[in-house]
């Protein structure tokens, strides 16, 4: 009989995605562009499109945004924008602030972030956007900021793996169907929102991901957190 040993640790662990199910990336965005003179259009619209074509707004705008963001210069003084906005106006969306206070103040529970963010210095971005939040980002087990085009699943295990976390006490709450998809190829628990990104329709009938595990706001994916991690910890 084979004997297996437990996980060095007792933990639970949580991982969040910053832009989409932490931060409002949308608002954000808008912004930027507006001040570009660009529209990207509504919400809904902008999570129907496939990624490629998310920044280049919607059939009217197409045009214009596309010769806007054209040329490395054009590139640069947008993201310079989007830097500052995000460092001087982007906000949390509503409860996230609360709910990560919350979290990082329980003992046995370990928090963590991880950004594709693409502004200047995304570290200290997000430190700043975090800041005007009164929280913290150092006091955090780890902040990763991973290359647009790497899987999130070896990350997810890595961080998992090095605190020695048992997969059934380790959560990831994402916004794109790229996170649900990680989530469930390292094993851990997916905890999945709607109103980033991605819709819930499309989440759901293009992805299969499970209605049951989706929030449609970020007070009901603070609710389902708390209940998972801090209902059992004091129990």
């Amino acid at each position: 009989m084979i004997s297996i040993a437990p996980y060095a640790s007792t933990d639970r662990l949580v991982i969040f995605d910053a832009d989409g199910t932490t931060i409002d990336a949308f608002g954000a965005i808008d912004l930027t562009f507006a001040r570009h003179g660009m529209e990207i259009g509504d919400l809904e619209s902008f999570q129907k499109r496939r990624r490629l074509f998310k920044y280049l707004g919607g059939i009217r705008d197409f045009p214009m945004n596309l010769r806007k963001q054209f040329g490395a210069q054009s590139r640069k003084k947008l993201l310079a924008t989007l830097t500052e906005v995000y460092r001087e106006e982007a906000c949390l969306y509503p409860g996230i602030a609360e709910l990560f206070t919350t979290l990082m103040g329980t003992p046995g529970v370990r928090i963590g972030l991880v950004t594709r963010n693409i502004t200047n210095d995304a570290e200290e971005t997000l430190k700043r956007l975090f800041a005007r939040h009164d929280v913290d980002l150092d006091a955090l087990d780890f902040v990763t900021r991973i290359p647009v085009k790497e899987s999130k699943a070896g990350h997810f295990r890595r961080m998992r793996e090095h605190f020695d976390i048992n997969p059934a006490r380790t959560y990831v709450c994402g916004d794109e169907h790229h996170d649900y998809a990680a989530a469930i190829a390292c094993g851990v628990q997916p905890f999945i929102v709607s109103y980033g990104f991605e819709d819930h329709d499309r989440l759901v009938d293009k992805f299969g991901i499970p209605s049951d595990i989706i929030s449609r706001d970020p007070l009901q994916l603070s609710a389902r957190v708390r209940h998972a991690l801090l209902a059992t910890v004091s129990g």
